[in-house]
């Protein structure tokens, strides 16, 4: 899916009468798509949108009003908005559990007081979909958060795809972490290639 890349801030719009932007969240439910669509095209000016829009997003099933509605999600990047998209990691829908990492990609400040949440689930999915927010996430944590998956959690999955993100973004502070998980897995072929090419990485820096 394409999302509209944008620099999150706060929306400086003065909020849209209730009255408006209760018919626009009527709206969301339209048989015609073009409404839906300019519905939560509009629903921007809407502070409290968020809810409304999440609950349409989990059974829109036309592509581009998704879309639309995701990037007005981003634009809002509430608590809420937040909560919504850390809720569809648990969808069965792949389509909608990518578009929700890739919108809560574009929402580091929102998403980061979740995250240690996230990483300590009892779902292991759930937990390689949140190293999956990790990849392209713009945090100051995101190498810390990585270092202590891959120090504790017990999934090899979990660990390989932490890994595999600590490839691009780990400096030395993960290294003796890296060992150590290489070490604990020591019979997982995957684990030693993606260890041995991080650690390489590393020491030639």
């Amino acid at each position: 899916m394409a999302l509209i890349k944008m620099t999150h801030s706060r929306l400086s719009a003065e909020p849209a009468a209730d009255r408006e932007c209760n018919v626009l969240m009527q709206e969301l439910y339209s048989e015609e798509a073009a409404v839906r669509r300019a519905a939560a095209r509009d629903l921007v000016a809407c502070p409290q949108a968020s809810e409304a829009l999440l609950a349409r997003l989990k059974i829109e099933t036309l592509l581009s009003v998704r879309e639309t509605i995701i990037t007005t999600l981003i634009r809002l990047g509430d608590a809420a908005a937040a909560a919504g998209l850390i809720e569809c990691l648990r969808s069965d829908d792949a389509a909608l559990r990518n578009e929700a990492i890739e919108a809560m990609k574009q929402l580091p400040e929102e998403v980061a007081p979740l995250m240690e949440q996230l990483l300590d689930d009892v779902d292991a999915d759930v937990r390689i979909f949140a190293v999956n927010v990790l990849e392209s996430m713009r945090h100051p944590r995101v190498e810390e958060w990585l270092i202590e998956v891959i120090r504790s959690d017990p999934h090899v999955n979990v660990c390989s795809a932490a890994l595999d993100v600590l490839s691009e973004v780990g400096t030395m502070r993960a290294l003796e972490a890296i060992e150590r998980v290489q070490a604990r897995f020591a019979d997982d072929p995957y684990i030693q290639f993606a260890a041995n090419l991080t650690l390489a990485r590393l020491r030639q820096e």
